[in-house]
């Protein structure tokens, strides 16, 4: 198992259509806790696996993001479903 699958980080998993993919992510950029964006096929064989800072503006993210998106399109097109996982800051609170 590898360090980030035991990371107890707050995660949440969908598994959505291809073709919503980029429209989730996007939505997701906007959050400031999230740590990290990894896109799974529905077998769980990784497919992208993504840093996020939180304290960039919007706006300078989407500039930085702007490859990832590209290759979150590629993915979209070529895969009908795939599972998103979103690794969240814990933010101490219990």
């Amino acid at each position: 198992m590898r360090q980030d699958d035991q990371d107890p980080s707050p995660r949440d998993r969908i598994t959505l259509a291809g073709s919503g993919l980029l429209d989730y992510v996007k939505g997701l950029l906007a959050e400031v806790n999230i740590r990290r964006l990894i896109i799974r096929k529905p077998d769980g064989t990784r497919l992208l696996n993504v840093p996020l800072s939180a304290g960039i503006a919007v706006g300078g993210l989407l500039m930085l993001m702007a490859p990832i998106l590209t290759a979150l399109g590629a993915i979209a097109a070529l895969v009908a479903k795939v599972q998103v996982e979103v690794v969240r800051r814990d933010d101490g609170k219990d």
